[in-house]
């Protein structure tokens, strides 16, 4: 059964009384119930002297609820303290926050009215109904995917049909990297917008490099603001992707290039997540855009299905397998993360390509697009055995638009399948073969992804057989990689790659 269908506008909450606490990923409109309603924002010290957070997602955060300050004047009652707590007072009205931790935190404090969550396609309370609807069957995102765009009319005909005859045009959007440097000398696609810092971000850079001198420890590099922080900045962001970009987006979603970071990706995943732009607003843009004519029909597909279905499927996730889920570690991962791993490769000693390009990017701006994460960072991790919790936490400090409900499931379900398969049906695995294909890395890389043992045998294509075999009982069943197991079976050397492995331990590739 489908998620009730609603008129696909945005909810509209009825305005309650009092002052509105915003947390740092609330700072859009929809989060207030009027244009003059009173707002406390609370920027706590010890949210950042507990975690080492990357400098550029500090400076982000800081400046996007300084700026929302601004923006509200007078209204805006704004606290710099060390805790939470020593800024809470009575007559308080909240949106459910993002995370366990901070429910738990307002649960402890009387006299806060606590709302429904706000700021994404689907409630909790339609999600938890449409869960149970599938009467124990396995959860699956398409599925849930075409019902959010039921209930939004989004790219749909006249009759209720999809545009164009089909939901899913993902196989349309997979194309390996052009033969260029830059995806702009292949398709001409316009660098992506780029915000202005004013007064505000200097005062931002100016208390973090004191808090640094005070011993607050901060990971990465520090730059020049790459992501919008206000809700000005978000809609000239969006507008110049769906514009200049979306057209792009789709056939090289899953291409990487060493020589371009930002390919033709949004980055609209930071003022999402901040809150400042509404998940069915963007998916509309998107839609406008292709009706319009100015992009195709499996580009604005592939994004809106990220937009609407895949961030909000991990939202709700976050939520349907409860705290617990996050500790789950089905495959008894316990390897610590090395040290050169956990600091982004900060003295470059990582040979191989891909990784090393993946950790430079997340070490200069705090960012990599979904495939480095995945079959880069993620499959590195997955293959030898780091900690779930562990990386969890390094990918929720260490990416810009990482939280807690984004980074537990996309982490301990997807890239680590430390769930056991609750939510995908296979590791996420690969061999160097993967990112030869979509990448133009190996080729000027020292290790051969055609090659599992020797000096230059790819890490990534030998790590991929020794992971196989340390998890045999946990997948040899597993008819989605019955070849896999079948190929591995008529490996001669694996006992000397197995080997080769063991002996590489911790150590940088």
């Amino acid at each position: 059964m489908p998620i009730r269908r609603g008129s696909g506008r945005l909810p509209i909450v009825t305005a309650t009384r009092g002052r509105r606490w915003l947390f740092a990923d609330q700072l859009g409109p929809h989060f207030l119930d009027s244009d003059d309603q009173p707002v406390l924002l609370i920027e706590s010290r010890r949210v950042f002297e507990r975690r080492r957070f990357h400098r550029r997602k500090a400076h982000l955060v800081l400046s996007a609820m300084r700026h929302r300050a601004a923006e509200l004047g007078d209204r805006a009652h704004y606290r710099k303290v060390a805790t939470y707590g020593e800024a809470l007072t009575k007559n308080l009205s909240v949106c459910a926050p993002t995370t366990f931790a901070a429910r738990r935190l307002i649960e402890k404090h009387d006299g806060i009215e606590v709302l429904p969550s706000r700021g994404y396609a689907i409630g909790e309370e339609q999600f938890a109904q449409w869960a149970q609807r599938r009467q124990g069957r396995k959860l699956v995102m398409e599925d849930f995917y075409r019902d959010v765009r039921k209930h939004h009319q989004l790219l749909l005909e006249g009759d209720g049909e999809p545009v164009g005859g089909r939901w899913n045009y993902d196989q349309d959007n997979r194309e390996p990297p052009p033969r260029t440097t830059t995806l702009a000398e292949a398709t001409g696609v316009r660098e992506p917008w780029w915000p202005e810092e004013d007064e505000i971000d200097e005062e931002v850079r100016a208390d973090l490099d004191r808090w640094a001198a005070q011993g607050v420890e901060f990971a990465g590099e520090d730059g020049p603001r790459r992501f919008a922080v206000t809700r000005d900045e978000a809609l000239r962001a969006l507008e110049s992707f769906v514009t200049t970009r979306l057209e792009d987006f789709g056939p090289y979603e899953d291409a990487i290039l060493t020589g371009d970071r930002w390919m033709a990706h949004s980055l609209l995943s930071v003022p999402l997540n901040l809150g400042l732009l509404h998940p069915v607003e963007v998916a509309r843009r998107a839609e406008k855009a292709y009706r319009d004519g100015d992009a195709g029909l499996a580009s604005t597909e592939g994004f809106i299905r990220q937009v609407v279905g895949w961030r909000d499927y991990v939202w709700h996730v976050y939520w349907h397998f409860g705290d617990d889920y996050r500790r789950r570690n089905r495959l008894k991962a316990r390897r610590r993360i090395p040290a050169w791993f956990a600091d982004l490769d900060p003295d470059g000693t990582v040979e191989a390509k891909c990784l090393s390009s993946a950790l430079a990017s997340v070490r200069e701006d705090g960012w990599a697009h979904h495939i480095p994460r995945l079959m880069v960072l993620g499959n590195w991790a997955l293959q030898r055995g780091y900690d779930p919790v562990a990386m969890t936490d390094w990918f929720h400090t260490n990416f810009v638009d990482g939280y807690d409900w984004v980074m537990v499931p996309n982490v301990v379900g997807m890239a680590l399948h430390a769930d056991g398969g609750a939510m995908m049906t296979k590791p996420y695995a690969a061999g160097g073969a993967y990112i030869n294909r979509m990448s133009d890395h190996c080729g000027g890389c020292r290790y051969d992804p055609k090659k599992r043992l020797g000096e230059d045998a790819c890490p990534f294509t030998a790590g991929y057989w020794a992971f196989l075999d340390r998890n045999r009982g946990e997948f040899a069943n597993n008819h989605r990689m019955s070849r896999s197991y079948a190929g591995m079976g008529r490996l001669k050397d694996l006992e000397a790659v197995l080997e080769q492995e063991a002996h590489r331990g911790s150590r940088a590739p």
